[in-house]
């Protein structure tokens, strides 16, 4: 049965125990692992510093924010930095042919500012034209599912308000970078390798992103010299460099030439978007993400139906915990499918879907029995891989920021010239009329991508994401629950096993059938697993991805900052 929180109390149980967890645990992970939280994940210390903290999924990457920070660049400054690094060593994830969203604690204010840095679809491209082609789903690469890059725009954005160095300065590490090359590391070469064979075929990719045909390997020495030319253009001309005159040019008659609609007015039209982020209440701790076109309130769907459970007492990896988990889940995934979308197109009622009692209604539907199918609910009544990186500066100020292409390289199609591809976030646009998600042209699909940020009553502030498509909002949850109920340290809470549920139904139009599939990462126990087949779970291994988590936390009254960087990618939190 739901379990209903004290919630007229103003201070939790779990705000309680994070609150003594993060002034004794932290300052020490070793005890924290065996002592206090009785768990033993973290593969790492936290990483801990005074004046400045990068984590991001690059080592190279990490050290380039931290020179950043070091020449007196704010913790925009540096992000933007270490994300024109990663598009090139990270290509597999994100580059300036994609998209990007943040959040940036602003310490002067101490206030959230969120950024919706996505591009649009193509003005001339209709629901019509898909139709006649007879699609059911938007394909996943070429060019009809390319729309327009919105990482630049959301760079300068970021930067006019946020930044103190200049923006030639900021690109030049990757722009050195990629003039001399860097070694690549074997995850990415694993990534990079598997991406050739299903986008060769296309504009320019074998001369963008190979040798001969082939894809660096592990410690190859990786050299981009069109995109040097690129950023280093970007860095002295801003933004209009690549959204008007030449650049925009070649990529919209690449574009073109491929058989795609993409033009340079939709280009020279682009804009990025700030918004206010939205949050719930997790048991006192707040915890906020950016409202739609984005997937960030699932997160928060989630974590308000796990509130009405006891989660602690079912303990981390349990039976009764994970099944419950799955379940809301999978409730907050069919609200996804159905109302999530650009809000300029569709009336979507986040407030309701994120409202504490539209969720101890939903959460009335978790049975012991695993969930074949269900529908979305009505939220209207209670209405009142992919690049994740984070950075703090000696000011306070901290950034949560991801950045993406979509499906790893993205749409194949490449500029010719510049050093970079295009992403296929089109893929997401749903071709059923009638749906909030449905294609018209000039809007901005349904994303995967979302940065986090949370506040830990006065004492504590916390940006943190997770990369992997649909995993995020499940792993988001994930990271809060194990800080707030299981008491895990910063970088325990990423490390620990994680829960993976797919087949949900998709804002493309796919319906979840049979409940769908649960992956249960190898600390899981096996007398778990066989519980969960019982309670009605089909399970899988490695159906997708796992993700990919970074985490910086600033103590207020200490003015330290902890960092951390999982294991299940090559990343690296460092701070001085």
């Amino acid at each position: 049965m739901p379990y209903c929180a004290p919630m007229n109390k103003s201070l939790l149980p779990g705000f309680l125990f994070i609150t003594v967890l993060l002034s004794t645990a932290f300052l020490s992970p070793a005890m924290g692992a065996d002592r206090i939280t009785g768990h033993d994940f973290a593969t790492r210390s936290e990483v801990i510093a005074q004046h400045g903290m990068a984590a991001t999924s690059q080592p190279l990457a990490t050290q380039i924010a931290l020179d950043i920070l070091k020449q007196g660049g704010s913790a925009v400054d540096a992000a933007i930095a270490a994300n024109a690094a990663l598009g090139l060593m990270e290509p597999t994830g994100n580059g300036i042919g994609g998209d990007l969203f943040a959040i940036v604690w602003d310490a002067k204010s101490e206030k959230l500012h969120g950024l919706n840095a996505s591009g649009r679809s193509p003005q001339s491209l209709t629901l019509a034209e898909f139709q006649q082609r007879d699609l059911k789903y938007v394909p996943p690469y070429g060019p009809l599912p390319i729309t327009v890059p919105g990482c630049v725009d959301g760079w300068f954005e970021l930067h006019e308000k946020f930044g103190q160095l200049d923006m030639k300065q900021v690109l030049a590490p990757a722009v050195g970078y990629a003039r001399e090359g860097f070694p690549v590391t074997e995850l990415i070469a694993h990534y990079w390798q598997m991406s050739v064979p299903t986008r060769k075929d296309h504009a320019n990719f074998l001369e963008t992103f190979t040798n001969d045909g082939q894809a660096p390997g592990k410690g190859d020495i990786w050299v981009n010299k069109p995109l040097a030319d690129t950023l280093e253009k970007i860095g002295r001309k801003g933004r209009d460099a690549f959204y008007k005159g030449e650049m925009a040019q070649v990529i919209a008659q690449t574009v073109q030439d491929a058989g795609g609609f993409l033009s340079v007015e939709d280009l020279a039209n682009h804009r990025s978007e700030w918004v206010d982020p939205v949050k719930t209440d997790y048991r006192g701790v707040e915890v906020w993400e950016l409202p739609p076109n984005g997937q960030g309130i699932a997160a928060l769907q989630i974590l308000n139906i796990m509130e009405t459970f006891d989660v602690q007492a079912m303990g981390f990896g349990s039976t009764d915990y994970v099944h419950t988990f799955v379940e809301a889940k999978k409730l907050a995934f069919e609200d996804r499918a159905k109302f999530y979308a650009d809000m300029d197109f569709a009336d979507v009622p986040v407030e309701g879907l994120i409202s504490k009692e539209y969720a101890a209604e939903r959460a009335l539907l978790i049975k012991d029995r695993a969930a074949r199918r269900l529908d979305a609910g009505n939220p209207a009544l209670y209405a009142g891989d992919t690049i994740y990186l984070t950075t703090a500066d000696k000011d306070g100020n901290m950034v949560s920021l991801i950045q993406s292409n979509y499906r790893g390289m993205g749409s194949g199609v490449c500029p010719k010239g510049l050093g970079f591809g295009l992403q296929d976030r089109g893929e997401l646009f749903n071709l059923a009329e009638g749906e909030a998600n449905t294609y018209a042209p000039g809007k901005r699909p349904f994303h995967t991508i979302i940065p986090a940020f949370a506040n830990i009553g006065d004492d504590f502030r916390l940006a943190f994401g997770v990369m992997g498509g649909a995993t995020q909002p499940q792993a988001h949850a994930q990271v809060i629950i194990n800080l707030v109920d299981f008491g895990m340290n910063l970088q325990e809470a990423g490390d620990a096993p994680r829960i993976l549920h797919t087949g949900s139904s998709e804002p493309t139009g796919q319906a979840m059938t049979n409940g769908g599939v649960v992956s249960l990462e190898s600390d899981i126990t096996y007398q778990v697993r066989r519980e969960l087949v019982q309670r009605g779970h089909k399970l899988e291994i490695n159906v997708g991805s796992y993700g990919g988590y970074q985490g910086i936390l600033l103590d207020v009254n200490k003015g330290i900052y902890f960092g951390a960087s999982e294991s299940r990618k090559d990343g690296q939190a460092a701070g001085y």
